[in-house]
């Protein structure tokens, strides 16, 4: 169990803190690319706590992302003209460039003006996959960029899902580390006679309550929950924690199962998750014996629409204000296990349910909880070795450790999990992309 110091350090992440000084070493995932328009509005960003401005250089096409306030006088740049080389404010006319160079100060006598000496606070920024990329922390040379697999992906071969959650971080995060609510929050009305013969689904609900290994990792942590089948073999289910906020979830067979969310905490109290998936992987199992979908995993999520403001981006309809549209009846009834129809929702509610930050004092974990016991652990221990020792946090400069993570679902007979693992590694499909990176 966290203690409230270890809660208040993992769960803290503004300028200064000791989790946000361990984010700013990675490269995070901020933006869509597409959302940024060359000479168009500026984009409002909530990144570690931190107001930021994003807009694209109509004349070099490049991305900046800066301190919203102006150097000169704190007013917005989000109300700044959009110009051919940078940003210009409203409010006496200091012009920026992408990097946060001071270009011009028209209403200062020129021979009194002094951009040289004024920077606007501007960010590393990187685009890759579709998405905008930055890098918050203090080195004059940036890190090298993550190489978790789906990361590595062509814009082409990505499905990139951001939706907003309304919660701290890391218990969002702790969600997709916790495999065996699958069985009850998701799939909790269905019963193994409904599920096809084939489909990996019986096994978690045959047995509800896995068995675990828990190891830390180069990259982070991983889990081997386990289930012995009726025929000898072991099903095996593998899932990751990669420093700092990415979760890799085992729902989906391990062969070609490239995929990967990001947690990235907008401030204490809301996160941005960014899911990407390779659109050639197979799908996991979503239907019934009988083709119908597993009740409630409905495939759209339904989204309000964004506006231009800090917490106005890709946030879910279904919210805490209208009880995120639980259906009591289908819930008494056995329909639909939670009575929250889509498989993000359900998660969605129970972590937002917990409030804005988890009392750790008020919980009391169980052996289904190693994982996340140990990752809270991991997070701690490495950001406090930053903070007191400089020591440099997992994967920021070999992020190649990464490529030995895959997260996923299989049969082998071995009831040795690292034997059971290293052999499935040997088997993956890997992209192009991700092939040539190694």
């Amino acid at each position: 169990m966290a203690s409230a110091i270890e809660t208040d350090e993992l769960t803290r992440v503004g300028p200064g803190t000791i989790m946000g000084d361990l984010m700013r070493q990675y490269w995070i995932p901020a933006a869509k690319s597409s959302e940024v328009k060359a000479g168009g509005e500026p984009l409002k960003l909530l990144l570690l706590g931190e107001k930021l401005v994003a807009f694209r250089d109509e004349t070099t096409g490049r991305v900046g992302v800066m301190d919203q306030r102006c150097p000169h006088r704190c007013a917005s740049l989000f109300l700044g003209r959009n110009e051919p080389g940078g940003l210009r404010c409203i409010y006496h006319g200091w012009k920026f460039d992408v990097d946060g160079n001071c270009l011009e100060m028209p209403n200062v006598a020129p021979a009194q003006r002094f951009e040289d000496k004024v920077k606007a606070k501007a960010y590393k920024v990187n685009e890759r996959g579709g998405l905008i990329w930055v890098y918050m922390g203090a080195r004059a040379e940036a890190p090298p960029m993550p190489m978790i697999e789906a990361t590595l992906l062509p814009e082409e071969e990505i499905n990139a899902q951001f939706v907003q959650r309304e919660c701290n971080w890391m218990q969002a995060l702790e969600g997709d580390i916790d495999t065996s609510h699958f069985s009850f929050l998701h799939i909790g009305s269905v019963t193994a006679d409904q599920v096809p013969e084939d489909s990996m689904l019986k096994y978690q609900i045959a047995c509800r309550s896995p068995e675990y290994h828990v190891a830390d990792t180069e990259w982070g942590t991983m889990y081997a929950a386990y289930r012995p089948t009726e025929d000898e073999r072991i099903y095996w289910r593998f899932a990751q924690f990669g420093f700092p906020f990415w979760a890799q979830v085992p729902q989906g067979n391990i062969i070609d199962r490239v995929s990967a969310r990001a947690w990235v905490p907008m401030d204490d109290h809301h996160t941005m998750s960014v899911t990407l998936n390779w659109t050639k992987m197979s799908r996991a199992t979503s239907s019934l014996k009988d083709g119908k979908p597993i009740p409630g995993a409905m495939p759209q999520l339904d989204m309000l629409p964004n506006e231009n403001e800090w917490y106005g981006r890709f946030r879910p309809n279904a919210n805490d204000r209208n009880n995120y549209f639980i259906d009591r009846e289908a819930q008494r009834n056995g329909t639909i296990y939670s009575g929250i129809t889509h498989i993000h929702m359900q998660d969605q509610a129970v972590t937002e349910s917990m409030g804005p930050i988890t009392d750790h004092d008020f919980e009391h974990l169980a052996p289904s909880d190693q994982m996340i016991a140990r990752t809270r652990r991991r997070l701690v221990h490495a950001a406090r070795a930053l903070r007191e020792k400089g020591t440099v946090p997992p994967a920021v400069d070999n992020p190649e450790v990464f490529l030995r993570a895959r997260s996923g679902e299989c049969l082998v007979a071995t009831s040795d999990w690292r034997e059971a693992y290293a052999a499935k590694l040997q088997e993956i499909v890997r992209p192009a992309y991700a092939v040539a990176a190694e």
